[in-house]
């Protein structure tokens, strides 16, 4: 928009706004002499009824109070129309502190509808504020960032201008470079931003990701990696960022995260996204950490929803796969399922009965039709000797004993510190070892 149209258009609106304001102030004007006239011919009246009187002149105060009302409320959209426009013109052609107050008085503009936060990025708004996010003065930048995010809120428009003008570009390269407050208002712009799908602009750059990283991976605050995560969540849930997201290093960084009480939802929930695709499933199969920190988190009692994202993981990598099925049960796996299945959530529940049928189905392949283990093949038609058959028996018996022995006693621990010691006893007492899954 050239300057002479900039100009010709606030003048013209600049005298609608007028004549609409003097018009106003003559309706209330001649109400009030209606009401003046009303009042007098009332009092004139002979015969009437003192209680008619007094409901005539109660109907008259309404009727004017609701029209003062009207030019109140019609007065005050007068203020906030010249605001904008005066903010709108600030922006665009003054100086750099009037632009830092224009965006902090667009900010709380944009704050009061959707309808115009879509008219200021009508008015070129959004490409400006873009522009000022690359400033070196931290006040300025953070008012442009605050604006935007006010911008984004509840219009895919505006998120889509935000892109096409570059503001994935403007993030910091050097996290070290910009303070706290500076970073977690970039997080909150990319989580707006992230939440859009159908979008020709690709999220899931290397600036972005890195910028991410970069953060997580940082001493910031836990609020701020917090959103930072459920920026990787929206990303993660779409099919097209998978490769980006493992090629640069993210699933490392949501399983050191996902150790972390606070963070591990978040972390869980973005890398339950990506154990569903090959790239994904892999990096976390030759991982180090897994599946160690996942089984870890099943034995968090007080985070079921946690317990219910580490046992779908868990799920995934062990389906048709032996290798990861022989890691988990070396790493003490079924222990802690016996425990989720009889103390976690239903659907936690639910993961581990699952999770054990298929170690029990396994065990049961590995030793043939018999329920005992397999030694050394006995060639036909030699008989085995009754007393080491006897002494067989009841070396079973007393392996299957100190494990069911040893079970309940770390199952019984566990239960002591949640102070719910009694009913699991008595619940697996009374369990016989024909019943457990496992």
């Amino acid at each position: 928009m050239f300057p002479s149209q900039v100009q010709t258009l606030n003048m013209s609106t600049t005298s609608s706004s007028s004549i609409w304001f003097l018009s106003c102030r003559k309706l209330k004007f001649f109400t009030r002499i209606r009401r003046f006239l009303q009042s007098k011919a009332a009092r004139k009246q002979y015969g009437s009824s003192a209680s008619d009187h007094s409901n005539k002149l109660r109907i008259v105060n309404n009727t004017d109070e609701e029209e003062d009302l009207v030019v109140e409320k019609t007065e005050s959209e007068l203020d906030g129309s010249m605001a904008l426009q005066k903010s709108v013109k600030r922006l665009h052609f003054g100086s750099c502190e009037e632009k830092e107050m224009a965006a902090k008085a667009i900010e709380k503009l944009a704050q009061e509808d959707v309808k115009v936060r879509k008219l200021m990025a009508e008015l070129g708004v959004i490409h400006m504020l873009v522009s000022m996010v690359d400033t070196e003065v931290v006040g300025r930048r953070l008012a442009a960032i605050k604006a935007l995010i006010e911008l984004a809120d509840g219009t895919f428009t505006n998120k889509e201008l935000m892109l096409e003008a570059g503001i994935l570009s403007k993030l910091p390269k050097d996290i070290d470079a910009v303070d706290d407050q500076t970073r977690h208002e970039f997080a909150e712009l990319l989580l707006s931003l992230s939440s859009i799908s159908n979008t020709p602009f690709s999220l899931a750059k290397t600036e972005v990701l890195q910028f991410l990283i970069a953060i997580l991976e940082s001493a910031t605050s836990i609020e701020t990696k917090e959103t930072c995560l459920g920026v990787a969540c929206n990303l993660s849930a779409v099919l097209e960022n998978a490769r980006p997201l493992v090629s640069n290093g993210t699933v490392h960084t949501l399983l050191k995260l996902s150790s972390f009480k606070e963070l591990s939802e978040k972390a869980l929930a973005a890398l339950g996204h990506l154990v569903l695709t090959l790239m994904g499933k892999k990096a976390m199969e030759d991982s180090s950490m897994v599946p160690e920190s996942l089984i870890e988190i099943l034995t968090w009692e007080n985070k079921p929803k946690c317990q219910e994202l580490s046992a779908y993981i868990l799920m995934i990598l062990a389906h048709q796969s032996s290798t990861q099925r022989d890691k988990m049960s070396k790493a003490g796996i079924v222990p802690v399922l016996l425990e989720v299945s009889l103390l976690g959530s239903p659907l936690a529940q639910k993961r581990a009965m699952k999770l054990l049928q298929w170690f029990k189905d396994e065990r049961q392949a590995k030793m043939g039709p018999h329920s005992g283990p397999q030694t050394a093949r006995i060639a036909i038609g030699s008989p085995l000797h009754p007393r080491e058959a006897q002494e067989g028996k009841k070396m079973m018996k007393n392996l299957v004993k100190q494990s069911l022995h040893k079970n309940m006693e770390m199952i019984t621990r566990r239960a002591n510190a949640a102070g719910d010691s009694s009913n699991l006893k008595s619940l697996v007492l009374s369990t016989s070892s024909k019943s457990l899954p496992y």
